[in-house]
């Protein structure tokens, strides 16, 4: 199950927002964009909310662990062809969590262990947060290339003038993208571990749990630090 999550207001400081982390649906048609918050809570829903609610719902009507997980993974691949016939191309980062998804089934076709089906998690948080750390010394980091595509067209121009004009908001976007990497990386160690430690049926919730509390922590120090970067 592909786990993927903050303020609405947050739109005047460099705060990463949201999912403003792996892939993307298409762009709203203009004067509909979608706001920060309410990206957050449709990622939520679709890619963490559905496939949890899937997995413990067979295991209730009596599934086994190893078909229930693979059955609720199948989610985050229909949320991705509904993005690409969205999208109508296909973009870096749907080019990105495609081939992450086919590397995943890959390794549900090749093993029946529940344990290792969700120790696959780890693989994508670990990619992206490498991917974000490669980001960080680029003309765009993550965190602004991520999160500028949902905001509201006049507060993104204003962020894209402060980006070339301000060189404290050039630095907070670049520590701002290397937290989320070194949080994405830790998330990564912790589900190995937690997959081959914890009872099967605990670890899906846990995992989930553990992703909105680091994102949780990580946008609110994110703001915080955006903030005083700019006021300083």
């Amino acid at each position: 199950m592909n786990m993927r999550t903050s303020t609405s207001t947050a739109e005047k400081s460099p705060m990463p927002t949201g999912e403003a982390v792996a892939s993307r649906a298409g762009e709203p048609a203009a004067g509909r964009r979608r706001t920060p918050s309410s990206e957050m809570v449709r990622r939520f829903l679709g890619d963490v909310a559905l496939p949890l609610g899937l997995y413990y719902g067979l295991r209730l009507a009596g599934v086994n662990q190893w078909l229930a997980l693979v059955v609720s993974s199948v989610v985050p691949v229909v949320q991705l062809i509904r993005r690409l016939a969205i999208e109508r191309r296909v973009s870096g980062t749907t080019l990105f969590t495609l081939s992450i998804t086919v590397c995943s089934a890959a390794v549900t076709l090749l093993t029946g262990d529940p344990r290792l089906l969700l120790a696959r998690e780890s693989y994508f948080t670990a990619i992206l947060g490498l991917w974000m750390a490669g980001s960080v010394p680029t003309r765009r980091p993550f965190v602004y290339m991520a999160t500028v595509k949902l905001l509201p067209e006049a507060t993104a121009r204003e962020w894209e003038a402060k980006w070339e004009g301000i060189s404290g908001f050039r630095r907070a976007m670049r520590v701002m993208t290397a937290a989320w990497s070194a949080a994405f990386l830790l998330d990564s160690v912790a589900r190995v571990v937690m997959a081959y430690t914890l009872p099967v049926d605990l670890v899906p919730v846990l995992s989930a749990a553990l992703l909105i509390a680091m994102l949780v922590v990580v946008v609110r120090l994110g703001k915080v630090y955006g903030k005083r970067q700019l006021a300083g």
